[in-house]
């Protein structure tokens, strides 16, 4: 098994990992338990930052060229915080109703928008969305609607040209795709990258017969798609092209979603998820909720940051 534990305070839904290259730091979210963490590998501390309601993503920020907290979407919003533990001012309301709908999967893009997905709980349609905010350059911050026909959204990146922009339904196990034009932020073309098959009816976790649903992901310097299939306690690392190039078994039933770290960018870090899952299955993994790592052997591509 190629992966060790990286962090081994486990979190009920770890999500939106990043690598701060400044700060030689990760964060990641525990959605349930409304928390940003963050832990420094040199020295072992763990920090966690209590929100107001449950935070679907975030990414590191920058104003004028210098390091400036982060951006952090919650259920009824995206979010500025100027520091860690700051307070938050208000960017943009959320354009879903937070009684149903919170925001879900995110990063910023290389031009430093930042984008986020929604998750419709009720999960019996496909109203969840993803938004794209811009706030570049200290102008009024504008949130737009930029894809929809989702119910969680999820597997959100960028091909290293950032010619190609990649998004995920998980309930639907489907990957989609479309050309992306940065300067206008115009997508076209769309087009499904990868298709799994359902969950088969009667499944249970332990049972043979289902390999999980794409969840969150990440891109190296290749192109190659890494998507954490939850359910399926595997990554995969997909192809420019979709094509399988390699699958990872996990030491978690629910992988989440992975990055890239370290100085050479050449850790991949994966966050797990407990939140829910049958005792049998935490029997089995105990691990689970845990941050895993491994060293690969191409680079993933670097964190983008917002900018305002």
């Amino acid at each position: 098994m190629p992966w060790k534990i990286a962090v081994s305070q486990p979190s009920e839904l770890g999500e939106s990992p990043f690598w701060h290259p400044d700060e030689e730091r990760l964060y990641w979210v525990d959605i349930p338990a409304r928390q940003i963490r963050r832990s420094n590998d040199a020295t072992g501390t763990l920090e966690s930052w209590t929100l107001p309601s449950e935070p679907g993503c975030i990414a590191p920020a920058r104003s004028g060229g210098q390091n400036s907290g982060l951006v952090i979407a919650l259920r009824d919003g995206i979010y500025r915080a100027p520091q860690w533990g700051g307070a938050l001012a208000l960017l943009a309301p959320a354009l879903h109703d937070p009684a149903t709908t919170r925001f879900n999967d995110g990063k910023a893009d290389p031009l430093g928008r930042f984008w986020a997905g929604t998750l419709y709980e009720p999960r019996d349609a496909a109203r969840a969305q993803l938004f794209s905010l811009d706030a570049r350059g200290g102008r009024a911050p504008v949130l737009e609607a930029k894809a929809a026909g989702a119910t969680t959204a999820n597997g959100l990146a960028w091909s290293p040209d950032a010619a190609t922009l990649y998004w995920t339904d998980t309930p639907r196990h489907a990957i989609r795709a479309w050309d992306w034009q940065a300067g206008s932020n115009t997508l076209s073309h769309e087009r499904v990258f990868r298709q799994w098959p359902v969950k088969p009816e009667g499944w249970q976790p332990g049972m043979p017969g289902y390999g999980g649903r794409p969840d969150g992901a990440a891109v190296d310097v290749e192109g190659n798609y890494y998507v954490a299939m939850y359910e399926g306690g595997r990554l995969l690392k997909l192809s420019p092209a979709g094509e399988l190039l390699a699958e990872f078994a996990v030491p978690a039933q629910c992988p989440t979603m992975p990055c890239f770290g370290g100085a050479d960018l050449r850790t991949l870090y994966l966050t797990t998820a407990r939140h829910g899952r049958p005792p049998g299955e935490l029997k089995r993994w105990p691990d689970s909720g845990c941050i895993f790592s491994m060293r690969v052997e191409v680079a993933g591509l670097p964190v983008n940051f917002f900018r305002d």
